[in-house]
């Protein structure tokens, strides 16, 4: 990445670089990319999006964008946007949105816009969230998750399931084991419900583990329904280059045509708009405040992605991460970042990632499943 100072420097862009430009240095992806996992909301910011997508090759998004925002967002990307269904994030009554009326939300996904996949979400905070001592929704297989996952199924919906979370957390957030479990445990409802549900799964962010490729490897080997993305940039690019180059090139090969492209983009509309009194849809909100500064959030994903993933050589990375200063305050500010790994994938590994896959996986279980 050039090192010249063209922009604004923030948490996204901390060279301040013109990522128009650092697009045309990588130039087009071996084949056009199909993101699957964003959270795009927003008519506005779906139009910003675009133009960013664009430039990294994206040509095909799945969004678990909310329920009552999805037609603004197709307005805007048309068919180049497919919906999963998550739990509607703005209801109130936490305990509802995660148990009766997920199974609603799903049904509405599913009727008005087809969406494939049905979103189980099952990070440890979800204990922060529903709090009126729910064993009944907490954990993955709980009996609200079962009705869900039972839900999809009649429909013919196939599943994504976020579970655990990176390793910093469970070393400060989560590190009351009593309350939140191990992050072992977290992983053994999880394959119960694989072998209940024959279905296939993608677990999200490398499977909640980019930290343990050797555990990832046991999932994968357990279950032939379970998919991997690799979404969450800043979590992936930080653990994944922690590995030697020779062990994540092992893996991506053990493992091609089980390994989709995904991002974990957010937008939103107040991403574009100044910080004010008035409040905002989200914490993700907050990661922007102006087009450009959007602009930048939403190209530092996919620069960061490809560049771990095409390039080689050692870098910082270009997006600041607060889970460094989170686990050593002592030796970390809110704008420091790990290093940026670039592993170099051969082509045969890229084609199968960034389109492959997903359109075996994805696109095939749309056409069967009308």
């Amino acid at each position: 990445m050039s090192s010249a100072s063209r922009g604004v420097v923030s948490p996204h862009n901390r060279f301040g670089v013109d990522y128009r430009e650092e697009a045309a240095r990588l130039g087009p992806p071996i084949v056009p990319i199909i993101d699957a996992h964003t959270h795009i909301h927003g008519a506005r910011a779906a139009e910003l999006y675009d133009r960013a997508r664009k430039l990294f090759g994206v040509t095909h998004t799945f969004s678990m964008t909310q329920i009552d925002r999805c037609a603004a967002v197709r307005d805007v990307l048309g068919d180049s946007i497919t919906f999963m269904s998550i739990p509607s994030w703005s209801e109130p009554d936490k305990g509802y949105a995660h148990r009766e009326g997920y199974l609603k939300v799903i049904e509405r996904y599913r009727r008005e816009f087809n969406a494939p996949v049905c979103k189980i979400w099952s990070a440890p905070r979800l204990r922060e969230l529903v709090t009126d001592g729910a064993p009944d929704v907490w954990s993955i297989d709980a009996p609200w998750r079962v009705r869900a996952c039972e839900v999809a199924q009649s429909l013919g919906m196939m599943f994504m399931v976020h579970v655990a979370d990176p390793d910093t957390w469970f070393s400060t957030r989560y590190a009351d084991a009593s309350k939140y479990g191990t992050k072992r445990s977290q992983y053994e409802g999880l394959e119960r419900m694989l072998d209940r549900f024959p279905a296939p799964w993608i677990a999200a962010h490398m499977g909640g583990w980019p930290e343990d490729l050797n555990f990832l490897s046991g999932l994968l080997s357990r279950h032939d329904n379970l998919y991997l993305d690799t979404s969450a940039t800043k979590w992936i690019v930080r653990e994944i280059s922690k590995h030697p180059r020779a062990e994540v090139l092992a893996f991506f090969a053990r493992w091609n045509g089980r390994i989709l492209f995904g991002s974990d983009l957010v937008t939103s509309d107040d991403q574009l708009a100044p910080k004010g009194d008035a409040p905002r849809q989200s914490a993700m909100s907050d990661l922007a405040s102006s087009p450009e500064e959007a602009f930048d959030l939403y190209c530092s994903r996919y620069y960061a992605l490809r560049a771990m993933l095409e390039t080689q050589g050692d870098r910082e990375s270009p997006i600041a991460d607060p889970d460094l200063k989170m686990v050593d305050p002592a030796k970390f500010d809110a704008m420091s970042a790990p290093t940026l790994r670039g592993f170099g994938l051969p082509a045969d590994l890229l084609r199968s990632l960034y389109r492959d896959t997903a359109e075996n996986l994805l696109i095939k279980w749309m056409r069967e499943h009308p």
